[in-house]
């Protein structure tokens, strides 16, 4: 596809592409706040709570369900649960719809999406019957028809990525499911995360290319190289600090204190005993309860000061990054958007140690990820180089 084509699309495609990208953000930001707030295992069945679509409202009500042997009611924290599946579900819906809407002009492109779609509607039918195996089976086939289709399509309406995002879609509700079964599996949570800020970069990298507002420059080529790595270690960045939260590492250097024993440094010293191979065994046994953790310190440790050094070069690159956008024409706006995101990070970072992890605060500091995500994603979707 032609970097300055404007793509063949349906005219309220992009409008359609916004609304999505607005309910991704808002869907992992919620997402956070219930990973944070200690109610992801709030709902121990899947998709729905102690047998009910929404929630129940007391202990009597959950006692009527085989769930409630494994986790007593906590209804201030099932609500969370249970609405963050609510918008990952109409969020589906919306990326369907986008993908249906981009597939129309395909031979039998709308015949393959809906076929897939039935699959995986069918699977979560059998899941909740207990027939796991055949629901994988299904599963399995839905996402292969999706993941064939955005092989063979091309981009000129958009249709390979918005098929693609439809495929990230199954694969989430998959990790969500395993998320609860698998009782917050240190990976599945870290991948559950990784999945919404692919879905999310997909939608932002759909709906420029769909509004079609490009940022014409003739350092484009090279700018875009030096966007890529940046992406590249924003995402790693991300997934330690996925890896931190779902091994429950955030105060591993201590907390809770002004002190310098926490931050710069970490339980006072500045290279305390770390155990990098246990911290990073990236799968162990199914049937264990994470909630709390399951590592000793020094692995967590490890965890932790991995995501502080990491931190340190993803900033250096970033900062190289806005001195060279500086210097270029019309450029110097978003070069401030990184540096000023940068600083925001860091210091809801180091927040969250020095307050002991307040919600609010690391709901923000996974807020800012998906901010410079944003930025970093829309610059690679509108720049181009002159004709």
């Amino acid at each position: 596809m032609n970097a300055s084509a404007r793509p063949a699309l349906y005219r309220n495609f992009h409008r359609l592409a916004w609304f999505a990208l607005i309910m991704t953000a808002s869907t992992i930001m919620f997402g956070s706040f219930v990973r944070l707030s200690d109610a992801g295992l709030s709902c121990p069945d899947w998709p729905t709570c102690y047998g009910r679509v929404t929630w129940p409202q007391t202990q009597m009500e959950a006692a009527q369900h085989v769930a409630s042997e494994i986790r007593p009611l906590e209804t201030h924290k099932a609500w969370r649960e249970q609405v963050h599946r609510f918008l990952a579900g109409l969020l589906g819906v919306e990326v369907l719809t986008l993908a249906l809407l981009a597939a129309r002009r395909r031979k039998h492109g709308i015949a393959q999406i809906v076929t897939a779609s039935a699959l995986v509607a069918l699977a979560i039918a059998l899941y909740m019957r207990g027939e796991h195996v055949a629901s994988s089976v299904l599963a399995i086939g839905g996402e292969a028809i999706l993941l064939l289709a955005a092989l063979r399509w091309s981009n000129i309406d958009l249709a390979r990525a918005a098929v693609l995002t439809l495929a990230v879609v199954v694969f989430q509700a998959l990790l969500g499911m395993w998320t609860v079964t698998w009782l917050l599996k240190p990976i599945v949570v870290m991948g559950h995360l990784l999945g919404g800020m692919l879905m999310f970069g997909l939608l932002v990298w759909m709906a420029w290319k769909a509004t079609h507002l490009p940022i014409t420059l003739a350092e484009a080529p090279r700018l875009r190289w030096w966007l890529r790595g940046a992406v590249a270690l924003v995402v790693l960045q991300i997934a330690l600090g996925g890896w931190v939260s779902a091994n429950y590492a955030a105060l591993a250097c201590g907390g809770g204190s002004a002190s310098l024993d926490n931050f710069p440094r970490c339980v006072s010293q500045w290279w305390p005993q770390q155990n990098y191979a246990e911290g990073f065994t990236l799968w162990r046994g199914i049937g264990v309860d994470y909630e709390g953790g399951v590592l000793d310190g020094a692995s967590r440790i490890a965890i932790q000061m991995a995501h502080r050094m990491f931190a340190v070069l993803v900033a250096l690159y970033l900062l190289v990054l806005s001195v060279r956008m500086f210097r270029l024409p019309g450029m110097r706006g978003w070069a401030t958007a990184v540096i000023v995101l940068l600083l925001l990070q860091v210091t809801l970072g180091v927040l969250n140690v020095k307050l002991a992890l307040p919600l609010a605060v690391a709901v923000m500091h996974s807020g800012g990820a998906v901010a410079l995500l944003f930025v970093l994603v829309t610059l690679l979707a509108r720049l181009r180089a002159p004709e």
